[in-house]
């Protein structure tokens, strides 16, 4: 078997591993752990040829040094009795255990950022250092966040799923890190999403799906079965991650939605967006995620910026700060606002929302430009500029407010 091909198969089934060994009992570090050795077996034979059933190999190796470092002095009064005999060779547990794991990484004692770290390293299958370079922290940095996280949540028996909307929250924080080195968190978030989703169909017994073509797809969990906000936050994703390509220019600088080329976005990965959202909103259960992916889905639905059906994305917003107010949504919807009834509308639905917000001068910036008040909204672009936090954002602040510098300085 191919290096490659080995160490997919690898990623792939040491979560699945490790949720078998969590819902049996085990502490979750000792038993990453374990799995961790069973991998380090596994380079040193698969390339050889691997097993008939990797993932019961996986699980058997794991297994027995889970036995051994709980047989260890330090632990052995503490955990014998927890102790699982290792399984009989036979048929491997076909149980999906994604969002029991899920769950145990997105832990409420947790915060987001260890949240986030555990959850890409122990299901999303990623290396400590690669998790580091994503964050842009050092290794040594994200080892410490890794190791106090698992010990916050060691001790005690975890055998049923958590709150799946602590799941998503997480999932959409790691989408929100986008693209930073070699690791495209979006495109990890994605596949995340896809296999939670994927397992709460298994819990369903319901296989079958949909192709966007409406043809069946044994492949791909229906949407429209799971929990909804799954499926709303997966095409959330899916439409926001359709339009990757566009969203920065060859020289590094971000391209504002009503400025990208749109022939560049991803129309396959759109068509799938859409579709999920269907099944999602047809349950008739509204909730955040699905109604920013319907947002999402008339931005995408444009075929060029000016054909952008604002009246309906302002209808969204309003039912969006019906199911969760917060200032982010306040500051979007004033944006819409802006659009479907004038600048100086927007303007004053601005005025609600706290100043100090990320983004709010930005967007006061644009709405004064629009009100043609260059001045103010220079003054607003530049101290987005100021405020910034990424140079491709704060370059393109810079920008705007030097373009209109130039249009209203004297010849």
């Amino acid at each position: 078997m191919h290096e490659d091909q080995v160490n997919d198969l690898m990623r792939t089934l040491a979560p699945q591993v490790l949720g078998v060994l969590v819902r049996r009992g085990a502490d979750f570090a000792t038993a990453e752990d374990a799995v961790q050795e069973a991998l380090i077996e596994a380079v040193r034979h698969w390339p050889d040829g691997h097993p008939d059933d990797p993932k019961a190999w996986l699980l058997r190796v794991a297994g027995r040094k889970l036995i051994d470092a709980q047989r260890s002095e330090a632990a052995r009064r503490r955990r014998e009795e927890r102790v699982h005999d290792e399984p009989a060779p036979g048929p491997t547990e076909q149980s999906d255990d994604t969002l029991l794991l899920l769950s145990r990484c997105c832990h409420p004692a947790l915060s987001p950022a260890s949240a986030v770290a555990l959850t890409l390293r122990a299901v999303g299958g990623l290396t400590t250092a690669q998790i580091a370079r994503a964050f842009l922290v050092p290794e040594a940095t994200m080892a410490q966040r890794i190791s106090r996280a698992k010990r916050t949540i060691s001790g005690g028996r975890f055998d049923t799923p958590g709150d799946v909307r602590a799941v998503l929250h997480v999932l959409y924080l790691i989408f929100n890190e986008g693209f930073t080195g070699e690791i495209s968190l979006a495109a990890e978030a994605i596949r995340l999403t896809r296999q939670l989703l994927a397992a709460e169909e298994a819990r369903a017994g319901r296989p079958e799906t949909a192709r966007p073509s409406g043809r069946p797809d044994p492949g791909r969990p229906d949407p429209g079965r799971a929990d909804p906000e799954i499926a709303g936050l997966l095409a959330l994703m899916l439409l926001h991650h359709a339009r990757r390509e566009a969203r920065v220019a060859a020289s590094g600088e971000l391209v504002p939605l009503d400025q990208q080329d749109r022939s560049r976005w991803d129309t396959v990965m759109i068509a799938e967006g859409v579709a999920v959202l269907q099944h999602a909103l047809a349950r008739d259960q509204l909730g955040p995620y699905q109604a920013q992916a319907a947002i999402a889905a008339l931005h995408d639905d444009a075929p060029i910026a000016a054909e952008t059906d604002w009246p309906q994305i302002l209808q969204w917003y309003d039912e969006l700060a019906r199911l969760g107010p917060s200032p982010v949504v306040a500051l979007n919807r004033a944006v819409a606002v802006g659009q479907v009834d004038g600048p100086l509308a927007g303007l004053a639905a601005l005025g609600d929302v706290d100043p100090e917000l990320p983004r709010w001068d930005a967007v006061a910036a644009h709405l004064y430009e629009r009100a043609d008040d260059p001045d103010r909204a220079i003054q607003h672009y530049t101290k987005a500029a100021d405020r910034a936090t990424g140079t491709a954002e704060r370059t393109h602040l810079i920008k705007q407010a030097a373009r209109l510098r130039s249009r209203t300085s004297p010849s």
